[in-house]
């Protein structure tokens, strides 16, 4: 014998109480002896809910109700039957009708509905769609029963939840199903009392229902028929890459449905626990995929480490009791829980401090106000003599469960969930876990549930792609550059290492855009254009924040100061940064040293690489020697592209003018190429390395010997400043001619020794690595502790939308790296 069970969702309309005979059809033949237990049609007990609650209260809308309600059910057999049959069907659920007509309106004329009267008037939708449904099958030439479980359920009198009494039950199941050769099809969730009394079995009572027979009957198989594609890793509605898991064991089923896993209901598992009869969730829509298996043993499964699943419960209180008067008092706990138990307040999660000093629970939402009021009430002595203080109520709570049986095989995972939730910004606000290591459960603020759940669930599943959720402003040179190579790389990231990148966001000067999906690439700058919000820093920052996505990276490609100075803000809510921006690292050693604490404390990452030389590894390069014991002790550096292409092809025979020109026209300076050759950017650039290489310095100490006569850095426009280059070509050609007479080339050079900094421009001799430097190449020597005679020396392009954007690219996987390292 095996019991199938199909939900509301599989017989929603005629179209699918056909598929579902296409699913049985040909088990029947091949000799499957088969019970089946049907759900009320999609929508129906919601819909009768309706109807008596309007009833209930004098509302003659309840007709209306209730003739929407008739004509569902009487459309559905039109298209499911035809001549005899169909008149034969017809008769049968006007009586249904006739009888559910009666009690309506005696409620209608009471103006009240008694629990009893509620559960009578929901056992029609089981009893109209399994009425349907068995006359269904036998017109289509399938030998089928329909059986009323009232019949054969036999529960107390706790009308909308009663409980089973099993052993009368599972006698008169196995009495009823003696010598019966047509396949019965029974009503789920409605049962009797021992006065004939209708009850009903609560929330997944047609689940309870299926699991009741499969017991009784020492069924095989008991299969919960239902629209996915068994029990997922999560909730798909929260955590969009959710799976199926192939296999669970009873407790790891249960401990998942304790905690919302909606595709199980608690009370059915354990009737076919204790006979150990195997459990199948499968897919109406999908029938050939065999979906989710339940049994005693859990199963290793490639793509599950320690974990096979989440699961949460929104609208939770935490309820605090705490005090002196807790400490060393036997009997405390037991008070507390037989005064909620009294008033029917289930406890959901319990942890208590090894001190006694306090015992925290948590409670659903809807009973918090009645838990404080009986939890005064049961310690009102002690509380007057202020030794336990009045319960504490904390709403807006989730409580999340991470299940897995291997999990007591592999140490640390309850600190690698911690860790990756901290690293995120999300607080634990109480933990609990048992001995068997089953269940590790642990309440949140409820704004932090969809973050922590895809969180984990990112972290611990192998076939979940890793995801990474970006936030870029600035989309010029660099930024539109960066997104083209996340673009085309994005599938190698996924192929190669598990990462996928979402754009949540862009902003450029005049628009921003948001899509908590990710934004496409392929069309993002003509999104862009056409979005309706206006560009504004303080409001991209506050949205960024507000969405709260796990692993949120923010990205500033842009050079104003704006962004920067908002930079506390994103690193204070636990969002990682990388930029070229220069302005933060390179303002007050304070705020410097600020946002670098700031990192440090929430364990996440301020990654600035290309403020220096562009995607070369400069920064890190200098965090690497420190690290390993060593000492900066001296730093010279060409550090402007620019700046060098421009001294590197400069010679006797050119005028300054038309070398200056020649590097605008190739978008090697600035539009206004004093921006450049002012010397401010490279000051701006020494300062950050003399600060990465543990030295407090500020702009203000640096020494600079500009390149330009001030007549030059005068002139009022771009123009102005070609001309007075003209006007000031015997200066120019005095340096270059004085340093080609004695064999030297001009370099600008910045430096850094004994705590003091200079920029100037200098005539090398041959004997200097920066002495055959071409093209807009930047060069660092590093003279350490370790590296005395002979600097570490690194070169490469210094300036260059590609190589920058590379640079921070390679920053974003060094994030992602390090967020899923484990």
């Amino acid at each position: 014998m095996k019991v199938l069970k199909f939900g509301g969702s599989s017989v929603a309309s005629p179209e699918r109480i056909k598929h579902i005979l296409s699913i049985l059809s040909p088990r029947v033949y091949t000799g499957e002896k088969l019970t089946l237990v049907f759900s009320a049609f999609g929508g129906v007990t919601d819909q009768l809910i309706k109807t008596v609650e309007e009833a209930s209260v004098g509302n003659e809308a309840y007709l209306t109700s209730l003739a929407d309600c008739k004509k569902r059910h009487f459309e559905a057999i039109a298209e499911l039957f035809e001549g005899q049959a169909l008149s034969n069907i017809e008769e049968n659920i006007k009586a249904l009708f006739a009888k559910l007509d009666n009690i309506l309106n005696g409620v209608f004329l009471l103006k009240e509905v008694s629990d009893r009267s509620y559960d009578y008037v929901m056992s029609f939708g089981e009893r109209l769609s399994n009425t349907i449904i068995a006359h269904y099958f036998s017109a289509q030439k399938m030998t089928a029963e329909y059986l009323d479980a009232r019949k054969v359920m036999v529960t107390n009198s706790d009308f909308r939840s009663a409980a089973i009494y099993k052993e009368e039950t599972y006698e008169n199941i196995v009495r009823h199903f003696k010598n019966k050769e047509a396949i019965q099809v029974v009503t789920g969730f409605i049962a009797s009392d021992k006065n004939g009394k209708t009850t009903t079995l609560g929330r997944g009572g047609s689940d309870y229902t299926a699991s009741i027979l499969a017991a009784a009957l020492d069924a095989e198989v008991l299969e919960i028929w239902t629209d996915v594609d068994g029990v997922l890793t999560s909730n798909p509605k929260i955590v969009s890459k959710a799976f199926p898991i192939p296999s669970l064991s009873y407790n790891e089923a249960m401990e998942l449905s304790h905690f919302g896993a909606k595709v199980i209901y608690p009370p059915t598992i354990q009737p076919v626990l204790l006979k150990e009869i195997p459990l199948f969730i499968r897919n109406t829509f999908n029938p050939d995929y065999i979906g989710t298996k339940i049994e005693r043993e859990t199963q290793i499964e490639n793509n599950f480490g320690s974990i096979k699943g989440l699961s949460s419960l929104s609208e939770v209180s935490l309820v605090t009791v705490s005090g002196t008067g807790i400490q060393g008092v036997p009997g405390t706990a037991a008070r507390i829980f037989n005064a909620l138990a009294k008033n029917k307040i289930n406890v959901i999660l319990i942890t208590q401090a090894s001190s006694e000093h306090s015992i925290c629970f948590a409670v659903l939402e809807s009973k918090a106000s009645l838990a404080e009021e009986v939890i005064n009430q049961e310690f009102e002595i002690e509380i007057n003599k202020n030794i336990i203080q009045k319960a504490n109520i904390e709403n807006n709570i989730s409580v999340l469960a991470v299940v897995g049986e291997a999990m007591k095989e592999q140490p640390g995972i309850a600190g690698k969930i911690f860790s990756a939730l901290g690293r995120n910004g999300v607080n634990i606000e109480a933990i609990a876990q048992g001995s068997s290591e089953l269940n590790i459960s642990f309440a949140v603020k409820s704004k932090d549930e969809k973050k922590a759940l895809n969180l984990i669930h990112d972290s611990f599943f192998k076939n979940a792609s890793k995801t990474l959720n970006l936030f870029v402003v600035g989309t010029g040179l660099i930024g539109s550059t960066l997104l083209d190579q996340i673009k085309i790389f994005s599938q190698n990231l996924i192929n190669d290492k598990g990462l996928e990148i979402k754009i949540i966001a862009l902003s450029n000067s005049r628009k921003m855009l948001f899509n908590e999906n990710g934004i496409d690439l392929d069309d993002w700058k003509n999104d862009l254009n056409n979005s309706e919000q206006k560009a504004d820093p303080q409001s991209f920052i506050k949205k960024m924040i507000a969405l709260n996505l796990a692993n949120s990276v923010f990205v500033d490609n842009t050079a104003s100061d704006i962004f920067p100075n908002l930079y506390k803000e994103i690193l204070s809510n636990n969002i990682s940064i990388s930029t070229p921006n220069k302005v933060s690292s390179s303002g007050s050693y304070e705020e410097y040293q600020e946002l670098r604490r700031i990192a440090k404390a929430k364990n996440i990452k301020l990654l600035i690489e290309t403020n220096v030389g562009a995607g070369l590894p400069v920064i890190s390069t200098i965090e690497t020697l420190r690290n390993s014991g060593d000492k900066v002790t001296k730093i010279e550096a060409v550090l402007s592209g620019s700046i060098s292409y421009i001294f590197n092809n400069y010679n006797k025979d050119m005028s300054f003018h038309d070398i200056v020109k020649d590097a605008q026209s190739k978008g090697l300076t600035e539009p206004d190429p004093r921006d450049d050759l002012s010397g401010l950017d490279v000051m701006r650039k020494i300062t950050i390395l003399a600060r990465e290489a543990g030295y407090k310095i500020n702009m203000d100490d640096i020494t600079l010997d500009p390149i330009l006569p001030e007549v030059c850095l005068s002139a009022e426009s771009v123009d102005d400043f070609y001309k007075t280059l003209i006007s000031e070509e015997s200066y120019f050609n005095n340096k270059i001619q004085t340093a080609d007479s004695k064999n030297q080339r001009l370099r600008f050079i910045a430096s850094f020794e004994n705590g003091k900094a200079s920029v100037a421009l200098k005539a090398l001799e041959e004997t200097s690595p920066f002495y055959n430097l071409s093209a807009s190449d930047n060069m660092i020597a590093i003279y350490t502790e370790r590296y005395t005679e002979s600097p570490l020396v690194i070169r490469g392009p210094g300036a260059g939308a590609d190589v920058t954007a590379a640079g921070v690219f390679s920053e974003i996987i060094q994030i992602s790296t390090e967020v899923f390292s484990f």
